[in-house]
């Protein structure tokens, strides 16, 4: 599909995969589970687990980083329809940096961001360093958070991070870990390593998480 992807589609494009997300929110249900609500912080998941940003608080304060890739340019294009904010740099290492300085003024002038950690190209659930950086930089904690649901309607598409999204009625849980800081001096990847940890027990938690948020029926909409 991105093979068939230029500037001149690309709006339309996401803008059907915008009204189709849109649609599914009505049968989608989330509810958080232990979010410290820190601000300023970064929020960090798995690739596959990105749409999870959905159900984290403050979204017109939440700014999510995107690839500069052409199917990047669908998906920022929809996360920003949805209420969000995008950071995005250019291509290549130079553009990395550019994202990292945006994302640290970001964090410095009171809004989170959010990152996936394994992203944009794997391996799968193995944290990298650059949030610990951008962290340790601006002053602010990590805060971890996994997306589950023991629902069939939870489907895994055929990617290489095996991106979970919900289709029809889907109850779900955005469940998530102590704040991780980095000091000035502190170690990265002693704090890269908590990471990793951390997201590993929150998977393990999961399941029983969200079997008590279920008992207690609390998955009617708010209103």
């Amino acid at each position: 599909m991105v093979k068939l992807l230029n500037g001149k589609n690309i709006n339309k494009v996401s803008t059907l995969v915008f009204r189709i997300l849109k649609l599914q929110e009505l049968f989608t249900r989330i509810i958080e589970v232990n979010n410290p609500q820190k601000m300023p912080c970064i929020y960090a998941m798995w690739h596959a687990h990105q749409f999870c940003i959905h159900g984290i608080s403050n979204r017109d304060k939440l700014h999510v980083l995107i690839s500069r890739s052409r199917d990047g340019e669908i998906i920022a294009d929809v996360v920003e329809k949805w209420g969000f904010k995008t950071v995005r740099g250019s291509k290549g290492k130079k553009g990395a940096v550019e994202a990292s300085m945006q994302m640290i003024s970001i964090l410095k002038s009171g809004e989170n961001c959010a990152m996936m950690v394994d992203g944009p190209r794997g391996p799968a659930k193995v944290a990298k360093d650059g949030v610990i950086k951008i962290a340790k930089l601006a002053g602010v904690p990590v805060i971890p958070v996994y997306w589950y649901s023991n629902n069939f309607t939870w489907a895994k598409f055929p990617s290489w991070d095996e991106l979970r999204c919900p289709v029809f009625a889907t109850n779900l849980i955005n469940i998530y870990g102590e704040p991780i800081y980095i000091p000035h001096d502190g170690d990265e990847e002693e704090a890269r390593q908590k990471l990793q940890n951390s997201l590993e027990e929150l998977e393990a938690k999961a399941p029983q998480a969200f079997d008590e948020v279920y008992k207690f029926g609390i998955w009617k909409k708010q209103k």
